[in-house]
């Protein structure tokens, strides 16, 4: 039998999860301005990053009022991090990580890598915006890597590939044979790559290494799985 007082008190627990959640979706729905921006820590920008990813997993995205967002963000952004990803359709940052507009700065780019005109991108991002991470992000099976491996040439991508010498270089014999099937050599020349990126930020950009050493901002490399949806942290 349902009391009166039972009822009242599911419907008062029914009320709070309600209330937690409203407030959950109203935080994560608030465009980000110069003073909130300046208040976010790089550890609570890769903190945000992570959280969401776990929403996007769980299938428990938030929709917010995008419209609202535009209109909000016409006279200023302020993206708490930036995310240097492949072009890869599957690995859609704002996706992967459930945020939107206004809230990171997307350079994509086959494979992930840097070159000047990223760089620039990204200094502008940390110095004159004052966003607090750069993120990396690889991911599983991608065909830069793939083709890179395989010493593909083809027009302008053979340049593009030599990006990713330095990752190759990495492989030893106990990988096996150098070929875009072995996975687990795919798997560990992308991840190589994007560790190699992240520190190559920091070394051809002396304004982003001063940020970085002074704890202002941080710089990390991750991988996306494009099987699970799950994003991967790497040291």
């Amino acid at each position: 039998m349902i009391t009166r007082r039972l009822f009242c008190g599911c419907l008062a627990g029914g009320l709070s999860l309600a209330a937690t959640a409203a407030h959950a979706q109203s935080t994560e729905c608030a465009v980000y301005t110069p003073d909130r921006l300046k208040s976010t820590t790089p550890d609570d920008a890769i903190a945000r990053l992570k959280a969401g990813n776990e929403r996007f997993t769980a299938g428990k995205m938030i929709n917010c009022d995008l419209m609202a967002q535009v209109k909000q963000t016409v006279s200023n952004q302020s993206p708490f991090a930036a995310i240097v990803g492949c072009i890869d359709s599957r690995v859609v940052p704002e996706l992967v990580f459930d945020q939107r507009i206004g809230d990171v700065f997307c350079a994509r780019v086959a494979g992930a890598i840097v070159n000047t005109d990223i760089i620039g991108s990204l200094e502008y991002s940390v110095k004159v915006v004052g966003t607090k991470a750069i993120v990396v992000l690889g991911h599983n099976f991608c065909g830069a890597i793939k083709a890179a491996v395989d010493d593909v040439k083809l027009g302008n991508i053979t340049a593009l590939l030599k990006n990713f010498q330095p990752a190759l270089a990495t492989l030893t014999k106990a990988d096996g044979h150098r070929d875009s099937h072995n996975d687990p050599l795919v798997q560990k020349v992308a991840e190589a790559s994007a560790r190699m990126t992240a520190v190559n930020i920091v070394k051809r950009s002396p304004i982003i290494k001063a940020l970085v050493d002074a704890k202002q901002v941080k710089i990390v490399a991750a991988m996306h799985d494009i099987k699970t949806g799950k994003v991967s942290w790497l040291t």
